[in-house]
């Protein structure tokens, strides 16, 4: 080390009185600690994975479907990992987060509401679901027959149907009426805005969306 007030040059040296502070800094001594730090980490990593989860749905970057496995996976992970973390000082999720400054405001809502936002409506709301989706049904339908067929003038419509369909938890995880509004969904994926479906895809798609709607009554009793 240079001394610019007496020019001549320092070396560091070892201070023999006070040897810790050379000591390399470990986080944990035993292996009950090393565990404990294994936890913290991973409840840390699915905290940040479920605000990406929250952030790619909002940006319509994943499906209702998907969205809604994946984060009923990533609340029930988490909960599992905070059990695992909690004592007196991490007694609440949100106290950990605190804690070491994960700023995550979409998991921690959805942390603290315990469900995918997909299925906020199955409490309270079934009836409402279900007046939905048999309008949207009915005013597809009636779209596809008024010459409507390009993309822009059907997925709207076609893309909230499935979200309200993925948000009934009341109805069979093989629904075949889910399976074909997925299928359109899917295939109107490939279409730019000005794309039409040609006659023999308006007259299935017809066809599909009408028996799917029957097929939604039936399972509804």
């Amino acid at each position: 080390m240079y001394s610019a007030s007496s020019g001549r040059r320092h070396e560091r040296r070892f201070d023999s009185n006070r040897p810790e502070l050379y000591e390399e800094v470990k986080l944990f001594r035993t292996a009950r600690e090393r565990e404990k730090y294994d936890n913290m980490a991973d409840l840390f990593a699915l905290i940040q994975t479920l605000q990406c989860l929250e952030k790619a749905y909002i940006k319509d970057a994943v499906t209702a479907k998907e969205y809604t496995e994946a984060c009923s996976k990533l609340l029930a992970q988490i909960s599992a990992a905070f059990n695992l973390v909690k004592s007196s000082t991490y007694q609440d999720i949100p106290t950990f987060m605190k804690e070491f400054y994960l700023d995550c405001p979409a998991a921690l809502q959805r942390i603290e509401e315990g469900k995918p936002i997909t299925v906020q409506d199955n409490q309270g709301n079934i009836s409402k679901s279900i007046a939905d989706v048999i309008s949207l049904y009915i005013t597809l339908c009636d779209k596809l027959q008024m010459d409507m067929r390009a993309k822009d003038e059907l997925y709207t419509d076609l893309k909230c149907l499935s979200d309200v369909l993925d948000r009934m938890s009341n109805l069979p995880s093989d629904f075949e009426g889910k399976t074909k509004v997925y299928f359109w969904v899917g295939e109107l994926d490939k279409l730019s805005a000005a794309d039409t479906l040609d006659e023999e895809q308006v007259r299935q798609m017809v066809f599909d969306l009408e028996s799917s709607r029957e097929a939604f009554v039936r399972t509804l009793g």
